[in-house]
């Protein structure tokens, strides 16, 4: 399929919008009121530091919803004001943010069914409005709504758009497309679909051994073993990496993104020598500045003296999950929730350690005078961020108390 060409007449098509409605100046008062805090605006004029009794909290400075996700939360908004009668659909998660997207639940936005691991579309008629997630769809997705007749809003984050031209330009090239990320998430899955050849790596480990492979060959049947459901159909290891491009998830480890180009780029050279490198890499810059900006202000945050850390964000966000990363690595006490809610009742909380399951934490705040980081992820709202400080303040109030 020649998803360049099917993207370009989808962009001419009186169903297909990637702008808002008009509605703008009336969406961006809703979502103030629904999203936005004052007691957070507080902190950042504290310098992103406040202190009641003997908690001192300290925030990121870089936090919480982007312009991407902004935007395409806003975007469904309109969406729903301008067609106010219309059946809606999300084809997933609008963003990773249970509460949000159970706001546009109660704005009669439907979303797409999951059966056994597939989207149903089967519910989803002529004429239907359907609204494309901040991290993108698939082309194959894109063209059955296309050719169902729907009326297609795409709220993809233009970063996203920027790795599917990247990838589009590595299969112009005959190149396999080298993604870092996780084979099976939205943005991966939508990424590949405008690859040609691709392969997905979801670390360094992993990208140190295909680069092993490309200098020294190896076992086939355990390399597509390894690889089994992150390649394209009919990748072929011993064929298909002598030329190879480097894209990535957008919300990936921004350092581990520039690791693993850096090790492609020095395999190749190695293998091929520095004059024919140019005809066997490509690389360009896909890292998201949000993703960046959030990261690097966690690497600040964890800097200082912390007691723990709190990051807020849905289970299933990529770019949350890197945060908590970032305070693991540094050892620092630190729990994963994806809204204020898990906290209480009393001093408990309910939080997903990285790749383990829910788990509820009794005593999680210590007595006595403590230092807290709270940050959150790129799909958090920051009602959810003051909603949680609210409860920490609470619980060492009550403590005092006692």
């Amino acid at each position: 399929m020649d998803t360049k060409a099917f993207k370009r007449s989808l962009n001419h098509s009186d169903k297909y919008f990637r702008q808002g409605f008009g509605h703008g100046e009336e969406v961006a008062g809703q979502m103030q009121t629904e999203y936005n805090s004052g007691l957070i605006q507080e902190i950042r004029d504290r310098q992103y530091t406040l202190t009641r009794g003997n908690v001192t909290i300290k925030l990121a400075q870089s936090f919480g919803f982007c312009w991407g996700v902004e935007r395409a939360v806003a975007m469904a908004y309109e969406t729903r004001q301008h067609f106010p009668t219309e059946r809606i659909w999300i084809t997933n998660e609008i963003i990773h943010n249970p509460s949000v997207n159970q706001r546009l639940k109660d704005m009669a936005v439907e979303f797409i069914e999951v059966v056994d691991g597939e989207k149903d579309f089967s519910t989803v008629g002529q004429g239907d409005v359907v609204i494309l997630p901040a991290f993108g769809a698939s082309v194959q997705e894109m063209q059955l709504l296309n050719d169902k007749g729907c009326t297609i809003v795409d709220t993809t984050c233009p970063w996203v758009s920027k790795v599917w031209n990247t990838v589009e330009k590595h299969k112009k090239r005959d190149h396999t497309s080298i993604i870092h990320g996780k084979y099976n998430h939205e943005e991966t899955v939508a990424t590949s679909s405008f690859a040609g050849k691709y392969l997905v790596v979801l670390n360094l480990d992993q990208a140190n051994y295909v680069a092993d492979y490309i200098l020294n060959g190896g076992d086939r049947a355990e390399f597509m073993a390894k690889f089994d459901n992150a390649c394209s159909a009919g990748f072929d290891p011993d064929t298909d990496l002598d030329r190879i491009g480097v894209a990535n998830q957008t919300t990936m480890l921004k350092g581990e993104t520039e690791q693993i180009g850096k090790l492609f780029e020095h395999t190749i050279l190695k293998k091929y020598g520095p004059q024919a490198l140019n005809d066997h890499f490509l690389s360009f810059n896909t890292i998201c500045d949000a993703t960046q900006e959030r990261q690097d202000a966690m690497f600040e945050l964890v800097d200082e003296k912390l007691d723990l850390m709190v990051v807020i964000g849905g289970y299933n966000s990529s770019n949350t999950t890197h945060l908590q990363e970032i305070a693991i690595d540094r050892h620092i006490p630190s729990y994963h929730i994806d809204s204020a809610s898990r906290i209480g009742p009393g001093n408990r909380i309910e939080h997903k350690p990285l790749h383990g399951d829910l788990t509820v934490t009794e005593n999680w705040l210590p007595d006595g005078p403590i230092t807290v980081g709270v940050t959150s992820g790129a799909s958090t709202p920051d009602r959810s961020v003051e909603e949680t400080i609210g409860h920490i303040f609470a619980i060492k109030a009550d403590m005092a108390v006692v």
